[in-house]
């Protein structure tokens, strides 16, 4: 027998002795040995086969809407594969596909707000008709909780409401008392961009992150969501005049 590899010991060691196990890693831009496939594919898939050696009683992976193994986007292909890798090595597990997610502080909702506050215009992602269906962050926990004691299944969360781009854009300028202009930008254009930003520590914007802007993210309805789980999920407008309410009382360096 071979030995066996450090960072499979560390999986192994943490996974011992657990009844559910969740993995909820994801990755926007590749650095160095940290790439799609190594941390959505083979991490994801070695972490499902070490904890059913440890004999986990529940696994769940959380993915994504739009997950696509013969995608041409190397993210969304990765999101798919490592669908597939989760379920050939724990061929119980549960595989969670969010909408986009938001919530305060983060890099959906809060960037477009801040965006929105600090420009005269704003450019959408193409013509602006892409559908999106957000959801709430604190919502997709719940249900990974919920779902820690169920049967195995693929569920699919989306918020209560679809937006296209630009309507969705309109509804966080209006709730914030904002009145941008607003103009179409074509996704060769978000290419260039997004190319350029990858080049910064943090990048503000990904070539993925446009990828994702370029298909519809809407549940499809034919896979158990919220409802199944008990679950009313919020609604974007809600938990934004709570975002906007902290943002008064601690307003945002300029």
């Amino acid at each position: 027998m071979g030995r066996i590899r450090p960072d499979l010991l560390v999986v192994r060691a943490a996974v011992a002795g657990m009844r559910g196990v969740v993995n909820a890693v994801s990755l926007y831009v590749e650095h160095g040995s940290h790439t799609f496939h190594s941390v959505h594919v083979k991490a994801a898939g070695n972490l499902a086969a070490q904890a059913r050696r440890a004999g986990v009683e529940h696994f769940i992976h959380v993915s994504g809407i739009g997950a696509d193994p013969a995608s041409g986007s190397p993210y969304i292909c990765s999101r798919g594969e490592g669908e597939l890798a989760v379920k050939g090595a724990f061929p119980k597990a549960t595989i969670i596909r969010p909408t986009v997610m938001f919530g305060p502080d983060d890099s959906f909702l809060s960037t477009m707000l801040t965006l929105l506050e600090r420009l005269p215009v704003f450019a959408l992602f193409g013509s602006g008709r892409t559908r999106l269906q957000p959801v709430f962050v604190e919502d997709v926990a719940e249900a990974i909780v919920r779902a820690l004691g169920r049967d195995a299944a693929v569920y699919e969360l989306g918020g209560p409401e679809i937006y296209e781009y630009r309507q969705l854009i309109q509804t966080i300028a209006r709730e914030a008392g904002l009145r941008p202009v607003v103009f179409p930008m074509p996704f060769a254009g978000w290419h260039i961009l997004a190319q350029i930003a990858e080049l910064l520590p943090t990048p503000p914007l990904t070539r993925n992150q446009v990828e994702l802007m370029m298909i519809d993210t809407v549940a499809s309805g034919s896979m158990p969501g919220f409802e199944t789980l008990g679950i009313s999920p919020e609604r974007l407008e809600q938990v934004l005049q709570a975002i906007l309410s902290r943002r008064v009382e601690r307003p945002e360096p300029r």
